[in-house]
């Protein structure tokens, strides 16, 4: 919100939006996809684990401080890849700031590697209110910037990025310590020598590691994409992308992922305890929580999508087209909020079962047909074109994802007397929404 009256929708939102991008893709991927769904069952079954928590650390951090050296040595050069539609005057802009953000990645990838390990012993707090440093970091810089420059805010908010991704890391330090946790994170770091006795985990996590880095992170990669063909669109088209997927996230993140963090270790250890029937009953669960309010978030967001968008953004620089534009992406990007955040959940009967090969070629058939229906669909509806895009793929996604978790077990779970009581429950909130936003009018 801030953001949006603060620098408004102009090429400077645009680029820092940019700068962001790159080190945001790799955070969704690592810390809500690849790593801690391929580290939590090696870490459960591992005999070692203070010396295989030591190896992945020591392996992951060298190769992302050698991957952000290079960034901001071939910044100008990365910042083209990212904004190829941009002219080369805007990338000189924005290239010093993916160079700053970037470094970013480093730290929270040690957040991720922490929260896995706090995961474990299913302690959550800590990682989700972290966040909210990130959060408080970037408003404190441009609460501290907002009679400056667009170009100084944008300044301001890279190395508000840094300072909260260091909170974030002192934040789960102080839980490791609390919890007991210090010596399983840092006991094996000196024993460099005996990393060969964990050897053999420590491959398979990574084999396991590299392709849910790609069943995990096709929709990060998606997005990536949207920015990359949005740069050719006109000026504004990365920001009305970015406000309205900030509000397509909050319900997902609040039910779906949180749902999803929340189940998984103890979904992992009931699969490998073999207790598949208790397993199932979480899935029921967590299958009916996540229709009944996502749904409801689907049709309140759609029936009042300019109203909320007026609501969190129409102030300061940020106009009433503004409104218009990202409430139209917003109504698209929601028709695929309920199967994406259900997809999610059974995707995790994969990882448990650490089928990681099925869940990167389901993720790999969902990026395709999104990148197809996004070049089919950008020309005649511009970038609400790249939003409807995402949620057609969102429900291959999810028919995939239920193929392989098997159809009568899904019948299983949705036969249930409840569904009466949904539908009733949908219908009359869509009756009374529609009717709502007719008074209103």
């Amino acid at each position: 919100m801030l953001t949006a009256s603060t620098l408004g929708v102009n090429i400077y939102s645009d680029i820092f939006f940019i700068a962001f991008q790159l080190p945001n893709l790799f955070r969704r991927i690592f810390a809500e996809g690849a790593f801690s769904q391929a580290f939590l069952p090696s870490f459960t079954r591992v005999r070692q684990k203070i010396l295989f928590s030591a190896s992945v650390l020591y392996k992951l951090i060298f190769s992302i401080i050698i991957l952000t050296v290079l960034v901001n040595i071939f910044s100008f050069e990365v910042t083209q890849i990212i904004g190829v539609g941009l002219s080369d005057e805007v990338i000189k802009e924005a290239h010093i700031f993916v160079a700053i953000n970037f470094y970013y990645l480093i730290l929270i990838f040690f957040v991720t590697f922490l929260s896995a390990l706090l995961h474990y012993r299913e302690h959550f707090l800590t990682t989700a209110y972290s966040t909210t440093l990130l959060n408080i970091s970037i408003i404190i810089a441009l609460v501290l910037s907002k009679d400056l420059d667009p170009k100084e805010i944008v300044f301001y908010m890279s190395y508000g990025v840094l300072i909260g991704g260091f909170l974030q890391v002192v934040a789960h330090l102080i839980a490791i310590h609390y919890r007991s946790m210090t010596k399983i994170v840092f006991g094996g770091l000196t024993k460099f020598k005996r990393f060969k006795e964990v050897k053999k985990d420590s491959n398979k996590f990574f084999n396991k590691f590299f392709l849910a880095m790609w069943g995990g992170g096709t929709a990060q990669i998606s997005s990536f994409l949207d920015t990359v063909i949005a740069s050719f669109l006109m000026t504004g088209s990365i920001s009305y992308l970015y406000f309205a997927n900030r509000v397509f996230q909050f319900p997902l993140a609040i039910f779906a992922i949180a749902t999803t963090i929340a189940i998984f270790p103890k979904v992992s250890k009931l699969i490998k305890l073999k207790k598949d029937g208790e397993a199932d009953k979480i899935f029921k669960y967590g299958f009916w929580f996540l229709l009944y309010l996502l749904s409801s978030a689907t049709v309140v967001g759609i029936v009042f999508s300019e109203e909320i968008i007026k609501l969190l953004f129409e102030r300061g620089n940020f106009r009433e087209v503004d409104r218009i534009e990202t409430a139209r992406v917003l109504t698209f990007y929601l028709l695929g909020l309920t199967v994406f955040g259900i997809s999610k959940l059974f995707s995790l009967w994969l990882y448990a079962h650490e089928k990681i090969g099925t869940t990167a070629k389901i993720s790999t058939y969902s990026l395709i047909i999104k990148v197809s229906f996004s070049i089919i669909l950008v020309t005649p509806l511009g970038v609400s074109g790249l939003a409807l895009s995402t949620a057609i793929s969102s429900f291959f996604l999810l028919i995939f994802t239920l193929h392989e978790f098997g159809w009568d077990r899904f019948r299983n779970i949705l036969f249930n007397n409840l569904a009466i009581y949904f539908l009733f429950i949908i219908g009359t909130l869509t009756f009374f929404s529609l009717y709502l936003q007719d008074m209103l009018k």
